[in-house]
């Protein structure tokens, strides 16, 4: 492993020396989440973003350590409100006075933190939330927005809801038929239109990921920007990738809505590297290529053809993250859990082979692993312990397709005890299973399957605010090209 890790740092470093000479491709940012067992140290993270010249990050809240670390960086942020939140911010204005002195106000002040937006909920209308949040996150909205009216902060710092696909669809698969689902639609309607009164943007996240793991038949070029997928003809306007259909779709949606002119974020978009067999660094690869060629081109899609605005996700692994969706939830990183990056990937868009400048100063464990003991350890019976280590652990690179699909019995078993191990941050006690398992010196990766050794955390705390991000995907997004195609 650490030859692994100074491998990908070496490269790193040039790859830091490369981008220096060229200019980064405008109108992206990335997202940085926390529901990690031992996240990095927020410095450490920020020093990331600002080797790999990233000068915007969209957070899932206003924790106080990642906001101070941002300070001074010069870098637009978009603050995050939980949906737990919303609630008492719909039913309190002054709690939502409040909550913009405390995670706004306090850091508008030379060399604070340059905030943009802040982005109250995060997918409130997913379907598998059955409403819980339908009635209170547009007086959520309202109230934020009027708190940051009445603080001066509106000419600068935009509020938002950033809304998962799901929101609007299409009947016939055709971005010109895009309308707001049913069941929200006269909600979303008097939300776009507050918006538009308002000069405030319509954040989405899009997943073309999904489209391939919802539907075993949908033509996988079409999930990708580099111009080999199956043509779509939407009167005269020609689609040959579910990104630019979905983002249409939502255009035509809004222009239902009686909205024609509206900014248009776009709050997540990426492909996950592990927990399913279309989840690989090779096609996380392909997929960011021609996303960060676009971009380096300044265009838009067939219906907007004008800069995109985008934040990737996700910045970092989060190993604590619910695995309900899939397990591919897990390694949306374009870095993995310590800072080192998964795959060749050119900021600048110009589709260099080099890697992200991977993360400085990251302490790990002892080099240390907890393995089967194959001298006490009875296979028939352990069964119960596996079941409890990928329950309490990370388990979902054994996954069909992943990284680690191809291990032995033993093997299997070995690297479910080591990543409970791990997150018990090697606690002796942790590597028992009644005597089934050992502390063993030697690194167990096998091949391409990594077995890790974790950090010295940032956090002693396991930030578990749930933010479930793209929670529901059944029938998800993606107008009705996930099943139609």
């Amino acid at each position: 492993m650490a030859g692994r890790a100074a491998m990908l740092v070496n490269v790193g470093t040039v790859t830091m020396t490369v981008l220096t000479l060229a200019s980064l491709v405008g109108g992206f940012g990335v997202n940085w989440g926390n529901i990690a067992s031992h996240p990095l140290n927020p410095n450490i993270v920020v020093q990331m973003l600002k080797d790999n010249k990233i000068s915007k990050v969209k957070l899932f809240d206003a924790d106080s350590w990642t906001m101070n670390a941002l300070a001074g960086t010069n870098m637009e942020v978009m603050v995050g409100i939980p949906n737990n939140l919303l609630e008492s911010l719909a039913d309190d204005y002054g709690n939502a006075k409040d909550w913009v002195k405390e995670n706004v106000t306090h850091y508008m002040r030379k060399g604070g933190v340059d905030i943009k937006y802040v982005a109250v909920g995060n997918e409130p209308f997913l379907s598998a939330y059955n409403g819980s949040f339908l009635k209170t996150t547009f007086p959520a909205l309202k109230n934020i927005h009027k708190a940051l009216k009445e603080a001066g902060h509106t000419d600068k710092i935009k509020a938002t809801i950033p809304q998962n696909a799901e929101v609007y669809q299409s009947a016939n698969d055709k971005p010109s038929e895009g309308d707001f689902r049913k069941d929200v639609k006269q909600t979303m309607v008097d939300i776009v239109t507050y918006f538009h009164d308002n000069d405030l943007p319509f954040t989405v996240n899009i997943y073309p990921f999904l489209s391939l793991y919802l539907n075993e038949h949908f033509p996988v070029e079409f999930a990708f920007l580099d111009g080999d997928g199956q043509t779509i003809n939407d009167k005269g306007k020609n689609y040959d990738n579910v990104f630019d259909a979905n983002y249409d779709t939502l255009v035509y949606a809004l222009k239902k809505a009686g909205i024609h002119d509206m900014k248009i974020i776009v709050g997540e978009v990426g492909w996950p590297t592990e927990g399913h067999k279309y989840a690989t660094p090779k096609l996380a690869e392909k997929f960011y290529a021609g996303l960060m060629k676009r971009l380096a081109k300044d265009g838009g899609t067939p219906t907007r053809p004008e800069r995109l605005e985008v934040y990737l996700f996700g910045f970092l692994d989060e190993d604590m993250k619910s695995i309900l969706p899939g397990p591919f939830e897990r390694h949306w990183g374009i870095f993995r859990y310590d800072g080192t990056p998964k795959f060749m990937l050119d900021f600048t868009g110009q589709g260099r082979q080099i890697v992200p400048v991977a993360a400085k100063g990251v302490q790990y464990l002892e080099k240390q692993w907890c393995v089967v003991n194959k001298d006490t350890a009875n296979l028939d019976e352990i069964g119960p312990d596996l079941d409890y280590a990928c329950y309490h652990g990370d388990c979902t690179a054994m996954e069909a397709g992943s990284t680690c699909s191809k291990l032995t019995k033993i093997q299997n078993i070995s690297y479910a005890f080591n990543m409970y191990y791990q997150i018990q941050d090697q606690d002796v006690r942790a590597c028992d299973f009644k005597g089934a398992a050992m502390i063993s010196k030697v690194n167990a990766s096998v091949g391409s399957c990594l077995f890790p050794v974790q950090i010295v955390s940032g956090s002693d705390d396991v930030r578990i605010n749930f933010v479930f991000g793209r929670f529901v995907i059944y029938g998800l997004v993606l107008l009705g090209l996930v099943t139609a195609i």
